[in-house]
């Protein structure tokens, strides 16, 4: 097995696993290697450096940066989002989620806090609820 990094006509790079070097060119020329980002099955080989083992964020820190920035984005979206239209109540969400979800009060938007074994109880007992992380303040 040999590995070959490769580019796509869209200048997406991945690595792809073939048989041997003819297995590459044969494949290449039936167009049967698409490109994991975009599909698109024109690709060619990369220029190669020697194998050296590194982190994924080493590998392209450009894009690891880019990618915790639209998922930071969309969290932080989400979060105004959920305070715009929703009631915090806080530690009661257990209990307001669960009142809600057996019909002893009307149902509305509610956001709050649980523990992680009140959390697993709530998605036991099949009411959604879903976890959002802590965001870091704006400025770090």
């Amino acid at each position: 097995m040999i590995r070959f990094a490769l580019l796509c006509d869209q200048d997406h790079d991945f690595d792809a696993w073939f048989a041997s070097g003819d297995a590459y060119e044969d494949q290449v020329k039936a167009r049967t290697v698409p490109c994991p980002c975009c599909g698109s099955r024109a690709v060619r080989k990369a220029p190669m450096a020697p194998a050296v083992k590194r982190s994924r964020a080493e590998a392209h820190p450009q894009r690891e940066l880019s990618e915790r920035k639209k998922t930071y984005a969309f969290l932080k979206g989400l979060r105004a989002h959920l305070e715009a239209n929703a009631e915090n109540v806080g530690p009661a969400f257990p209990e307001k989620a669960r009142k809600m979800h057996y019909g002893e009060v009307d149902a509305r938007s509610i956001y709050g806090e649980a523990s992680l074994e009140e959390a697993r109880s709530l998605l036991e007992e099949g009411i959604a609820a879903v976890p959002l992380p802590v965001l870091p303040e704006d400025h770090n």
